[in-house]
């Protein structure tokens, strides 16, 4: 169906074509590299521009850290890489104070946190102390230390990679963090015939470092006016209610025992308005909420035990949700 004419706005439109040829610059330098993986990367994209973070997750050897580093490539901004480990303390995330003898004052050292770009290596590795040192910069961007807040430099965005088969020497991470990623995205195997391209193009390039190929095509400067400018996408009021409705349903449905929070409904609005200006597009259409649902909602609801045994997928139930919640005309 053709939501064009009944979702625009009557006023003037808004010209959205150059964050719309920056983004697709972005996606040509990644697949210069990645092959087969246009969802993940668009995904990564729709988090850049709604400022908003992203839990990558998948099996190992599929490119999960390699694509967060690549995007950070297309990026003319600071960027820091953390592995997490089981002894990992909240100081070598965000700093500590250390004494300066010279005047004999104590002074605060900045942890790998202040970056604009910064990606977390496995980080279902270290234990809730050092998760919950994430909790103020992810939620307020910024970090408070004996008293003292300090600022987290816009942009700022957290990507981390997580192995979803590996349990020994990892820790669940809490339903408080998990909500507070807007996306998790699902990096699958690819394809029988992408993974024979990507076969000849390591036979092809074997003196050639890969990372070397991606070029930086944005500044930090540029993210944030894209990410203000975004907020004035359109949004009809039906498209509101139907927002509102698909995570109303979460929390009522009988195979969900937890639903999931209103920062999931502005995280889908936000999202949904990014998707349509990456598309070209200054208001947002019922396909660009369906588009983003489901990496937005599927960490933040929990199954009964019962739908689990059954096989069912977090995907499914909302899937079905979806399916039953009718599409304003």
């Amino acid at each position: 169906m053709n939501y064009e004419n009944t979702y625009q706005p009557l006023e003037n439109r808004t010209d959205f074509s150059d964050i719309q040829n920056k983004t697709d610059a972005i996606k040509n330098e990644l697949k210069k590299v990645i092959v087969g993986q246009d969802d993940v990367i668009d995904q990564l994209i729709l988090s850049l521009l709604s400022d908003g973070h992203s839990l990558i997750e998948g099996l190992p050897g599929v490119a999960k850290t390699m694509m967060a580093k690549l995007l950070a490539k297309t990026i003319d901004a600071n960027f820091s890489r953390i592995q997490f480990t089981p002894d990992l303390m909240p100081s070598d995330v965000i700093g500590t104070s250390i004494l300066n003898s010279k005047i004999n004052e104590f002074e605060f050292k900045k942890g790998p946190i202040f970056a604009n770009i910064v990606l977390i290596d496995e980080i279902n590795r270290s234990p809730a102390k050092t998760q919950a040192a994430l909790f103020e910069s992810m939620s307020e961007k910024q970090v408070t230390v004996d008293g003292t807040t300090y600022p987290l430099a816009p942009p700022f965005l957290v990507f981390a990679t997580q192995n979803p088969i590996e349990q020994e020497g990892t820790y669940r991470l809490p339903e408080a963090q998990l909500d507070r990623f807007m996306f998790k995205i699902i990096v699958k195997y690819p394809s029988l015939e992408d993974e024979i391209i990507l076969l000849n193009e390591q036979q092809n390039r074997k003196e050639i470092d890969k990372e070397s190929l991606v070029e930086k095509v944005i500044n930090g400067e540029e993210i944030v006016s894209y990410q203000q400018r975004i907020k004035s996408v359109y949004v009809h009021e039906a498209l509101l209610n139907y927002i509102a409705t698909i995570v109303h349903q979460t929390r009522i449905d009988q195979a969900l025992y937890i639903g999931a929070s209103p920062r999931a409904s502005i995280a889908i609005l936000d999202a949904s308005k990014s998707n349509a200006a990456i598309n070209g597009r200054d208001f947002v259409i019922p396909e660009d909420i369906k588009q983003v649902a489901y990496a937005i909602l599927g960490h933040r609801v929990v199954m009964i035990p019962e739908k689990e045994m059954e096989g069912f997928t977090t995907h499914h139930i909302i899937q079905q949700i979806i399916d039953r919640v009718e599409i304003p005309r």
